[in-house]
C-alpha cells in the first residue's frame, strides 16, 4: 500500500484550514501552455501644437452710467480709452478669454497696471 502524503490547505474562505492529498495542492504542468503576451511599444504622446498668440482684447464700461465705452480694442486703445476717464473706479476694464469665450472683468491691479500705462503715455 502507497502512502500518501498529506498537506494542510490554508486557502480556504473563512471555514479553517482542511487536511488534503499533496498532490492536490501541487499545480500540474499544463500540456498547453498560454502563449505569452507582449504588449506593443507605447508610442510617445503626440506634443500639441503651439498655439499662436494673439493680441488681447479689452472691453471697457463706464460704472456709472453703464455705456460701453470700447468693446474689442486692443491694448492701446485701452489705454487712449481710460484717458478720459477721471477715476480707475470709474470704469470695469475686462479681458476676452478665448480659451473660456468670456469676458474677464481685470482685478484691481491689473486695471492698475493698465492706468500706470496710461499716465506714463500722458508724460510722452
Amino acid at each position: 500500500m502507497a502512502r500518501k502524503a498529506w498537506v494542510l490547505e490554508t486557502a480556504t474562505k473563512g471555514t479553517g484550514a482542511n487536511m488534503v492529498p499533496l498532490e492536490r495542492v501541487l499545480k500540474q504542468p499544463s500540456s498547453d501552455p498560454a502563449p505569452l503576451y507582449v504588449p506593443p511599444k507605447r508610442q510617445p504622446p503626440a506634443a500639441p501644437a503651439p498655439e499662436t498668440a494673439q493680441p488681447r482684447r479689452f472691453k471697457v464700461l463706464d460704472v456709472l452710467t453703464r455705456q460701453l465705452l470700447g468693446e474689442d480694442v486692443s491694448a492701446r486703445e485701452t489705454v487712449d480709452l481710460l484717458r478720459g476717464v477721471r477715476s480707475v473706479l470709474d470704469v470695469h476694464v475686462y479681458v476676452w478669454e478665448p480659451k473660456r469665450e468670456r469676458w474677464r472683468m481685470l482685478t484691481l491691479d491689473e486695471q492698475g497696471t493698465m492706468w500706470e500705462l496710461r499716465d506714463q503715455l500722458r508724460d510722452r
